[in-house]
């Protein structure tokens, strides 16, 4: 197909796609489960985000859902795209993991190759596996133990090439609403019981992304996992996709019956928590986040804020403080918001706090400027 008979899609056809396709249009009646699939995972380094991410998209979800999830080990909390913790499905554990190894391995050579120089790193791998599927423990306590072995080998470096080379979950109660505790790890296939994918594909998980976050280009894809070289991969799968251009003429890809709502439908105000999912999967961030506000929302120690959208887009960060009996929402918006856009966000402000605080605690919203 010629470029100049491709469809072009503005930055707010985008949005409304993306929006819809992380079902923000409108809150879906969908199990926990099943949406964290839908969704590929979540973002998971705050360990109340994913809790934030399913109640912004899901109509009825409660805490207990997902903490139930995790504990009867349907879910886990693992590296993965990007090298980053995410919250998935233990199947998208198993078949994800192996897929993604080559930015585990690309993130540790980056860090602490040269820590590592001259260790045997299948022997180094049967260890660290040994020692976590026999006592499940936190990274430094792993790196401790391998370092009686390798005593001339930085324990940081040790327990970060065991992270690469082993699939690690982390155990409860991290990650479970309401309740502390450090980072354990163990294996996978010992929590799960099960083993990793012997044949994982690359293919499926860009139709996978694509119906997750498409329209997207390869650039997109890559950003999103961390894989590089996906170009012929998107080749394979070209016959059966279609095509469109941004404004600036990148290629984009989507899946034929993907959902492409007008860009001028309505969109709801959404309140998204930390280091939510459709902040970090795409290259080009405009059709989400106006270049402007980047670094309000992305701080230089790696944080990503929670953020309010509106008309579909991040227009302010939130804040919830919570104790003595007082829960305080502190909006505060990057833009002067018009009295019906205030009066939406403060009414989806009280079902946040019910969400957040229960309804023991005196409630609060306090707009900033």
């Amino acid at each position: 197909m010629k470029s100049d008979t491709v469809p072009v899609l503005g930055k707010r056809a985008l949005n409304r796609a993306l929006l819809a396709r992380q079902q923000l249009l409108k809150r879906v009646d969908l199990p926990a489960l099943d949406a964290v699939e839908q969704l590929i995972g979540l973002q998971a380094q705050a360990p109340h985000s994913p809790y934030y991410g399913l109640w912004t998209r899901l109509e009825g979800f409660r805490q207990e859902e997902l903490s139930r999830l995790i504990q009867e080990r349907q879910a886990v909390r693992m590296a993965l795209m990007r090298s980053t913790l995410h919250l998935v499905s233990a199947r998208d554990a198993l078949k994800l993991r192996p897929a993604l190894q080559p930015v585990l391995t690309r993130g540790l050579q980056g860090s602490f190759g040269k820590s590592l120089v001259g260790i045997d790193e299948k022997e180094l791998a049967d260890a660290g596996r040994a020692i976590v599927e026999a006592e499940p423990m936190t990274a430094n306590e792993l790196g401790k133990r391998l370092n009686q072995k390798w005593p001339d080998k930085d324990p940081e470096a040790l327990a970060a090439a065991i992270r690469n080379a082993v699939p690690l979950v982390q155990l409860p109660p991290r990650g479970v609403w309401g309740e502390s505790g450090q980072a354990i790890h163990t294996s996978a296939e010992a929590w799960l019981g099960q083993s990793l994918s012997p044949e994982p594909s690359v293919e499926e998980m860009i139709l996978r992304y694509l119906s997750a976050f498409g329209p997207a280009s390869v650039k997109d894809m890559q950003m999103w996992s961390g894989l590089t070289g996906l170009r012929s991969e998107f080749e394979k799968l070209r016959a059966g996709l279609v095509n469109f251009r941004d404004e600036m003429g990148n290629e984009l890809f989507d899946l034929p019956n993907a959902p492409r709502p007008d860009a001028e439908c309505l969109s709801p105000p959404r309140y998204l928590g930390e280091f939510d999912n459709i902040l970090l999967s795409h290259a080009d961030r405009t059709r989400i986040i106006d270049d402007a506000y980047r670094n309000r929302v992305f701080t230089k120690n790696g944080i990503i804020r929670s953020v309010i959208l509106v008309d579909g887009f991040v227009s302010g960060i939130w804040n919830l403080n919570q104790g003595r009996g007082k829960a305080v929402l502190t909006i505060e918006p990057f833009r002067k918001l018009t009295s019906r856009e205030t009066d939406e966000l403060a009414e989806e402000g009280r079902h946040l706090l019910k969400f957040a605080a229960g309804e023991e605690q005196t409630a609060e919203i306090q707009f900033t400027t």
